[in-house]
């Protein structure tokens, strides 16, 4: 695939999935790298702002496998993988796979579920493989996971391990659209949700092709440097109890790869990782409890990486 068709595979998909989505291109841009890397999405935002629309646009528009699991303090982990089951007729027993074995898996609510329950995830999402009973079931070449939270609600939820939160290539946020375009939503609305009549733009073919494309896209070793010191220059920073590892800094290249080929050019520039840094190595920070609540944030804990470390010219 040449760097044109892997543009228009992007262009078509980020098109479809903006008809149902409104006034979210920049979010839409990073969430789709994420899927173009290999990554998964952690959507963080209010009730109501479109996360789990994204996830059955995106689904809807490649036409592909889509399982939706929704996170409750009872949600056990043989709910998520699946469990063996003994078939007296054959005499043995038969592996029935639960609903992460799709292309596209929404974990809804995530923060939800027990930590025994989000742990399930950790090898899955890790390693695109599944251990039960002394067995490995593999996932297929797309397995994407999207994660929702809301950020305000603290009743009857759990909050994700630095583990689990390191799996997560990107997190995002959609935020509130503004007064016109949400207008426009509703008109879109009126008689149906557009959702229900959404086609197919492409197919699980292409979406491979994209993902493919990645890897003859070139980054210079100075810019591979440049995004292992954004993501080290986290380590040292005052006020960090943990900093971002390498998961980061492999996060930050791939995606960085993906949105220089969504721009058809053939080489990654520092625009680019700049563009994802935040969105990559926020949600790995810890912070001290002294700088939580003196009024910082993980957000402006990168932006201070962004200022300090040169970039490279």
């Amino acid at each position: 695939m040449n760097l044109a068709q892997a543009h228009t595979i992007y262009l078509r998909l980020s098109q479809s999935i903006g008809s149902i989505v409104y006034g979210q291109d920049a979010v839409l841009r990073h969430f789709l790298a994420a899927l173009a890397a290999g990554g998964h999405v952690l959507l963080e935002d209010f009730p109501g702002t479109g996360k789990t629309t994204l996830a059955k646009a995106l689904a809807a528009s490649i036409g592909v496998d889509f399982k939706r699991v929704q996170f409750t303090p009872d949600l056990l982990p043989t709910d998520i993988l699946g469990m063996s089951v003994y078939d007296q007729r054959m005499q043995a027993f038969e592996f029935k796979p639960g609903p992460v074995f799709t292309h596209i898996l929404l974990a809804d609510e995530i923060n939800r579920a027990s930590p025994r329950t989000q742990s399930a995830l950790l090898e899955v999402m890790g390693e695109g493989q599944v251990s039960l009973d002394g067995h490995l079931h593999h996932m297929g070449p797309l397995f994407f996971v999207v994660a929702t939270q809301n950020p305000i609600e603290f009743r009857g939820t759990y909050p994700l391990p630095e583990a689990q939160m390191d799996r997560f290539a990107l997190r995002l946020s959609l935020g509130y659209i503004d007064a016109d375009t949400e207008v426009a939503m509703i008109g879109a609305q009126h008689a149906a949700h557009p959702l229900a009549s959404l086609l197919p733009c492409i197919d699980l073919a292409q979406i491979l092709m994209l993902k493919e494309a990645l890897q003859h896209i070139y980054i210079k070793p100075e810019l591979t440097r440049y995004a292992v010191d954004l993501v080290r220059a986290t380590r040292s920073r005052p006020g960090v109890q943990l900093g971002a590892g390498p998961r980061a800094s492999i996060a930050l290249v791939k995606t960085a790869k993906a949105l220089a080929l969504f721009d058809g050019m053939e080489f990654v520039t520092p625009e680019h990782i700049r563009e994802l840094a935040t969105a990559v190595i926020a949600h790995r920070l810890v912070l001290t409890t002294q700088v939580k609540y003196g009024g910082s944030n993980a957000e402006a804990i990168v932006a201070q990486c962004l200022h300090d470390v040169p970039v490279p010219h």
